[in-house]
C-alpha cells in the first residue's frame, strides 16, 4: 500500500506511505485543519507511551472479524431479514403496486445506500459502537443512547416472532399439517361449520397458537408455556451465537446468510409455477401511478428502507467497527444495498405468486387474502397456502426454518450492538457476562409477547419505542456528523481510510438531500398521525401512557447527554462551551496510535495545501 497518491493533491499520503518524515510544522503545539485543532504534543506523549504491540492486543481483546468473507456475509444476513420476506411484499401493494418501487428504489438510491455508507465508514474509522462515534460531536452523544434504548426495545420483542417460527417449525412435523383441518377444540371452542371468509390457518394461529384476547382491559394474561419455551430456545441460539463476539456470530454468519436463499429461491421456483401465480404476480407489479402523489407512499418508502437495511439501530456501525481500517467498506456498501433490494423484489414475486394461487382456488381477492400483513403473511397466508402443496410438511419445514434462520441474522446484530457497546464501557467485564446478563433479561422481558395480549403490546412498543424514535435518531445522526461535525472533515476521514475520492452523490446526498428530505418527511408523520389502535381495538388509557412514558425514555437522553456535554465544557461563556461541545474531543480518531498518526499527518498535508 505504499507510495498511493493522495486524491486531491498528486503528493504521496502519508496514510499509506509509513516511511514519510515529519514536516517541520508538525513541531508546533498544534496542527489546525478545518474546523478543529488536535493537541500534537500530548499526542505525541501518549504515542511513547503507548507502543504498537499494545495497541494491537487492545484490539484483539475487541475481536476483529476472521476475515472480510465473515464481515459481508453477517452484513448480509443482518440487514435481509423478516422484513424482506413479509414487510416488502404488503407494504409494495398497499401503496400502489408497482408504481410503490419507484419512490423505493429512488429512497434507496439517494437516501438508504448513503446513510447506510456513512454508518459503514464512521464505525470502521473510530473502531467504535453507536455512542463512542459521537467522540466527533459530543452534543450528539444521546442519539447514540437513544437509537441504543429503541434497539433494545426492537430486539425484546423480535424474538417473540422467532419464537413462533419455533413453534410452527415443530407443528409442521406432524401426521396431518395442524391448521390444515379445523380442530373444534382450539381455544375456547371454534364452530367449524361456520367459519365464514375466515381461513382456517388464521384461527390456528389466533385461537391455538397465540390463545389472543380480545382487548387488553383487563390485563394481558399470563405467558402461554409452549411459546415460553420456543422464546428461551430462540434466545439460547442467540446467546451460543455471540458468547464470543465476532468470531462466533461470523462463523454462524455462514449458515443464516446462505440457507434462506436456497429456501427461499426454491420456493420462487415453487410458487411461480403455481397456478394462478400470474395474477398474484400482476396484482404485485401493476402500478397505481397516483399513488406517486401521494406523500405517504414517500414516508414509507423511507420507513422500508431503514426497516430492510438495519440502519439507525447501531447494529451496522458495531459491525462495522471490528473491520481492519484499510478494508474496502464502499465495496461492500454497494454489494449489501443492492443484494438486500433483489431479496425484497424476489420475496415479493414467491409471496405474491403463493398468494395467487390461494385466491385461484378460493376466489377469494388477494387483497382479502392479503389482510393486514405483516404476522398474517408468514402465520396465516404462507401456512395456509403450504398446507395445499404435496409434500407440504417439507415445504412447511423449510418455510419456517428460513424464517427462524432470517431472524437469527438480524437479532444477533441488534443484540451484538447492545453488548458491543457495554463491553466497550466496561472493558473490565468479561464480555460472556454481559452477554448472558442481556440475553436473560431479554428473555425475561420478552414474556410480555408469549401472552393472550402479546400483540398488543409489541404493537405499542414499536409504535412508540422504535418507529418514530429511529427515524427521528437518523435524521439527527446524518445532521450531527454531516452538519456538525463537518461534511468536508468526514469526507476528508474516508478519504484517509480508504485512499479514495469522494464523489458529487455522496456530498449532495449527506450534505442536503437526506438531512432536508428527512426532515421534510418527519414533520409529515407528525401531520398524518392517528390515535394508535391494534387491529382497531382502542387501546386502554394505561397503555397509551406506558407508550408516552416509553417514548419520553427512549428520547430523553437527546437533552440530557446535550446538556452534560455543554456543562463539562471548559470554557467561560455559554456560546463558547456550545461550541466547544460540538467540536471533536481529543481521544477521536482512529484507535491504533500508527493510524491515528498517519491521520494527523495526512490532514497537515490537506490544511496545507
Amino acid at each position: 500500500m505504499d507510495n498511493r497518491k493522495s486524491m486531491e493533491s498528486g503528493q504521496t499520503n502519508p496514510a499509506f506511505d509509513h516511511d514519510t518524515e515529519k514536516s517541520d510544522t508538525q513541531s508546533k503545539s498544534t496542527i489546525e485543519f478545518d474546523s478543529f485543532q488536535k493537541p500534537v504534543g500530548d499526542f505525541d506523549k501518549r504515542l511513547s507511551e503507548v507502543s504498537d504491540p499494545e495497541a494491537d492486543n487492545f484490539i484483539s481483546e475487541r475481536g476483529q472479524w476472521s476475515n472480510q468473507l465473515e464481515f459481508l456475509l453477517s452484513c448480509i444476513s443482518m440487514s435481509v431479514g423478516l422484513g424482506n420476506v413479509w414487510r416488502f411484499p404488503v407494504i409494495a401493494y398497499q401503496n400502489g403496486g408497482g408504481a410503490f418501487l419507484i419512490p423505493y428504489l429512488v429512497v434507496l438510491i439517494f437516501v438508504g445506500r448513503p446513510i447506510y455508507f456513512l454508518e459503514l465508514c464512521i464505525g470502521q474509522f473510530s473502531s467504535q459502537t453507536q455512542v463512542k462515534i459521537w467522540r466527533c460531536n459530543p452534543l450528539f452523544k444521546g442519539v447514540g443512547y437513544a437509537s441504543m434504548i429503541a434497539t433494545v426495545c426492537v430486539m425484546s420483542y423480535y424474538c417473540s416472532i422467532m419464537a413462533l417460527t419455533i413453534f410452527y417449525f415443530f407443528a409442521s412435523f406432524t401426521k396431518e399439517l395442524p391448521w390444515s383441518k379445523c380442530n373444534p377444540d382450539w381455544g375456547d371452542g371454534v364452530d367449524c361449520e361456520n367459519l365464514g371468509n375466515t381461513s382456517i390457518a388464521e384461527i390456528y394461529f389466533v385461537k391455538e397458537v397465540l390463545k389472543e384476547k380480545s382487548d387488553i382491559n383487563d390485563g394481558i394474561g399470563l405467558p402461554e408455556w409452549r411459546l415460553t419455551l420456543c422464546l428461551l430456545a430462540a434466545w439460547l441460539v442467540i446467546y451460543f451465537s455471540l458468547i464470543k463476539g465476532v468470531k462466533s456470530s461470523g462463523k454462524v454468519a455462514y449458515f443464516t446468510a446462505l440457507f434462506p436463499y436456497v429456501v427461499l429461491l426454491t420456493l420462487l421456483v415453487r410458487g411461480v409455477t403455481l397456478e394462478g401465480a400470474g395474477a398474484g404476480i400482476e396484482q404485485f407489479l401493476t402500478p397505481d401511478w397516483e399513488q406517486l402523489y401521494n406523500p405517504k407512499v414517500w414516508y414509507e418508502a423511507v420507513s422500508q428502507c431503514f426497516f430492510s437495511l438495519n440502519t439507525g439501530f447501531g447494529s451496522v456501525i458495531m459491525f462495522a467497527s471490528y473491520n481492519p481500517i484499510r478494508h474496502n467498506i464502499y465495496r461492500d456498501a454497494i454489494i449489501l444495498s443492492v443484494m438486500d433490494t433483489l431479496t425484497s423484489f424476489i420475496a415479493g414475486i414467491t409471496v405474491f405468486s403463493v398468494l395467487g394461487y390461494l385466491s385461484h382456488g378460493t376466489g377469494i381477492p388477494v387483497s382479502k387474502i392479503l389482510g393486514s400483513g405483516g404476522t398474517g403473511i408468514a402465520f396465516i397466508s404462507y401456512p395456509t397456502a403450504i398446507a395445499q402443496f404435496p409434500v407440504s410438511q417439507l415445504f412447511a419445514v423449510l418455510f419456517f426454518l428460513m424464517l427462524f434462520t432470517l431472524g437469527i441474522g438480524s437479532a444477533t446484530a441488534s443484540a451484538g450492538a447492545i453488548i458491543s457497546l457495554f463491553a466497550d464501557r466496561y472493558p473490565h467485564i468479561k464480555r460472556w457476562k454481559i452477554t448472558t446478563a442481556l440475553c436473560a433479561t431479554s428473555f425475561l422481558v420478552g414474556l410480555l409477547y408469549v401472552t393472550p395480549g402479546g400483540q398488543f403490546i409489541q404493537y405499542l412498543v414499536d409504535y412508540f419505542g422504535v418507529a418514530f424514535v429511529i427515524f427521528l435518531t437518523s435524521v439527527l445522526e446524518v445532521i450531527g456528523i454531516i452538519w456538525i461535525y463537518g461534511l468536508k472533515n468526514f469526507i476528508s476521514d474516508i478519504e484517509f481510510m480508504l485512499d479514495i475520492k469522494i464523489g458529487w452523490y455522496w456530498k449532495i446526498c449527506w450534505g442536503f438531500v437526506i438531512p432536508v428530505g428527512l426532515t421534510v418527511i418527519l414533520i409529515y408523520s407528525f401531520s398524518i398521525a392517528e390515535i394508535v389502535t391494534y387491529n382497531s381495538v382502542d387501546y386502554p388509557s394505561s397503555a397509551i401512557i406506558s407508550g408516552w412514558l416509553l417514548a419520553i425514555i427512549c428520547l430523553l437522553p437527546l437533552p440530557v447527554c446535550a446538556f452534560i456535554a455543554v456543562y463539562k465544557s471548559s470554557a467561560s461563556s455559554l456560546l463558547e462551551k456550545l461550541k466547544k461541545s460540538t467540536s471533536p474531543a481529543e481521544n477521536w480518531g482512529p484507535v491504533h496510535p500508527k493510524h491515528r498518526k498517519e491521520w494527523f499527518e495526512f490532514k497537515q498535508l490537506h490544511h496545507r495545501d
